[in-house]
């Protein structure tokens, strides 16, 4: 059954085992492989060292595929990019995912980018909310279809609130953060960098956060490219680790790359990368039931239909072969 209709709008081993593998048609269509589409986002610090260090072209090139990036603003973008296949590899929350293959995006998330604390509630300083339950009969900034989505609907639930007891004020991440700076919206869920700007430059307050309830990031590709095409995949995969431990040796410049790319400070950018661990990229079990715990919240909240298998599919959502050889130091 379809969602809502507001949620329709998320090394050496791999190395030795890419090495044996040749590429010959698209991963969109049938001919001569000639350039990939993937995305670059500010909440994923990996992708923006990736784009910059160029190590995908660098393996690419040999072959004569081109690569092209492509800005995801959130998950709900990178979602819908990959369904139109004008992306090949996108970034995105593991909640979001979850609720779009729910809905039919044949979405499998294959990698971890990170483990962060990118998603709480944020309003003002001066703001007398305190609380999830002073947010009654608020207006709250949300992108849908995105972990701050999720984190909002799960914190309201707690609290035994639902979104038809706010007012959500459907924006993109970038103008959440300037409408609650306007004091147009009440409060905001919060999306890093951003969220970390807001508190930087604004002096916004974060009055909820909970850690547990912020899926995974993770990169996801779609059937078809994994079925026609698992050698690039790896090999996606494996640049991803190259540039992934890249970003771990060198934290000064990781912290300037995301702070020239998404145009921010680099004391933002430093407050960002406080919540985020980029240690282990290995995707599997520990994602799947993160990710099927936030399913499950959303079901009983009456989000999510009460006829979908959220287990059967988070675990159709998870794809772990490609990083299960990965040693995490």
């Amino acid at each position: 059954m379809s969602l809502p209709t507001f949620l329709r709008p998320i090394a050496s081993v791999l190395l030795g085992v890419i090495a044996t593998t040749t590429l010959a048609t698209s991963a969109r269509a049938a001919g001569k492989l000639d350039e990939i589409h993937i995305d670059y986002a500010y909440y994923s610090p990996v992708s923006l060292v990736l784009k910059e260090k160029g190590f995908l072209e660098e393996d690419l090139k040999k072959d004569g595929i081109a690569v092209k990036w492509v800005l995801s603003l959130g998950s709900n973008k990178a979602l819908e990019f990959l369904n139109a296949k004008s992306l090949d590899f996108g970034s995105t929350a593991g909640g979001a995912a979850l609720l779009a293959r729910i809905n039919g995006n044949p979405v499998k998330s294959i990698y971890v980018s990170s483990k962060p604390e990118w998603t709480a509630l944020v309003t003002q300083g001066k703001s007398p909310i305190q609380k999830v339950s002073d947010l009654a009969g608020k207006r709250i900034a949300v992108t849908r279809g995105t972990d701050p989505h999720i984190f909002l609907i799960r914190a309201l639930a707690d609290y035994g609130l639902t979104d038809k007891d706010v007012k959500l004020v459907l924006l993109q991440h970038q103008d959440g953060r300037l409408a609650l700076q306007k004091g147009d919206v009440d409060a905001w869920a919060g999306l890093d960098p951003l969220m970390a700007q807001a508190e930087v430059d604004d002096g916004a307050r974060l009055f909820y956060r909970n850690a547990e309830n912020n899926t995974y990031g993770v990169l996801n590709t779609r059937e078809d490219v994994i079925s026609d095409h698992p050698e690039l995949v790896a090999r996606v995969i494996a640049a991803y680790e190259k540039a992934r431990s890249w970003a771990l040796a060198h934290p000064a410049e990781l912290k300037k790359i995301i702070a020239d790319n998404a145009k921010i400070s680099e004391a933002v950018a430093a407050r960002q990368l406080e919540r985020t661990d980029l240690s282990n990229p290995v995707i599997g079990d520990r994602q799947k039931d993160t990710i099927q715990a936030a399913g499950l919240a959303l079901q009983q909240a009456g989000v999510i239909p009460a006829d979908v298998d959220v287990r059967a599919v988070s675990s159709a959502l998870i794809e772990p072969k490609f990083t299960s050889r990965i040693a995490v130091k």
